[in-house]
């Protein structure tokens, strides 16, 4: 009774992810309206970092030693600075369902990386490659409907920024898999979360950007949304999902982000939906699945070996 109690939360927790990390999008391309994107990021993660660490500490927690801080630190870096907040950078110049289609192939990404960062277990099976090369040409096809906008440098900035994005957020969950490090994973979380918001705020007061922002109710509305249940609830439920399903069965979020995204960023904010970028988001999600499933059927190879 207790293991099928714990499945079907994981079940749940596994929806939550699914759901409102695809709704992040959108409600951060809402907030850059009025703030930029570093901002909006930085405010966001450290209030989140804020709340998770002071959780923590409360219930008796001791402080991790320098070494796993100077670590934590440098992921919040890879993972927060150089992939969320460059990713909500990014979606003040490109619409909110395309930043996610090209964020769904951080799989294939990660699988690069870890090639060379990771010794390797296993060779390149020809289902691994063929699913990078479809992932790689559903991308493609979604930009054969944005030629026009190529054209625009904010434009190409933006798709600049998400693509810096994925390979942050990719090398910096290779090295968080590398490292080990022993620290409650979302009490870790909570210290990368602080760390990186606090460097991105720095950074906006620096620049100026703070001044420039405009706290206006759809602006609060965006960052409680973000805080609460992109960062808390979302980050909750991700790490509760993958200490309780297969990792197999948890990377379903990463299929499901991306059409949320897309649908929502047309109802609401009537982002270009046709054939050409349904038919595209397909496809690339076709080839995020074939690279999961040729990484964990070598898995298993090497763990029966």
């Amino acid at each position: 009774m207790q293991a099928s109690n714990h499945t079907t939360k994981a079940y749940l927790a596994l929806a939550i992810v699914s759901i409102f990390w695809g709704t992040t999008y959108l409600a951060a391309r809402i907030g850059v309206q009025h703030m930029h994107g570093l901002m909006l990021s930085g405010i966001r993660q450290t209030v989140a970092g804020l709340l998770i660490t002071g959780f923590f500490l409360l219930k008796g927690f001791r402080l991790p030693g320098k070494e796993v801080l100077s670590r934590l630190f440098f992921i919040g870096l890879m993972m927060l600075v150089g992939a969320n907040g460059l990713m909500t950078w990014a979606v003040q110049y490109i619409p909110s369902g395309l930043a996610a289609i090209i964020a769904a192939t951080v799989p294939i990404w990660m699988t690069i990386f870890s090639f060379f960062m990771v010794q390797q277990k296993g060779r390149l099976s020809p289902l691994l490659v063929a699913g990078m090369f479809i992932g790689f040409v559903g991308v493609a096809g979604i930009f054969s409907d944005y030629l026009g906008d190529l054209m625009n440098p904010d434009f190409r900035f933006g798709i600049m920024l998400i693509l810096i994005s994925c390979l942050c957020w990719s090398m910096g969950s290779v090295l968080t898999a590398k490292w080990a490090l022993e620290v409650n994973y979302l009490y870790g979380a909570g210290f990368e979360m602080l760390f990186s918001g606090i460097v991105m705020l720095v950074i906006t007061l620096l620049t100026g950007e703070f001044r420039q922002a405009e706290f206006t109710g759809e602006l609060w509305g965006s960052l409680l949304y973000l805080i609460f249940f992109g960062s808390i609830l979302g980050y909750s439920a991700y790490v509760y999902t993958l200490n309780n399903l297969p990792p197999s069965l948890a990377s379903v979020y990463a299929y499901i982000n991306p059409i949320v995204a897309v649908l929502l960023g047309w109802m609401v904010l009537d982002e270009q939906l046709n054939w050409i970028t349904g038919l595209s988001c397909l496809v690339t999600l076709t080839g995020v699945y074939m690279v999961n499933t040729a990484v964990n059927k070598n898995k298993a190879t090497y763990e029966l070996s």
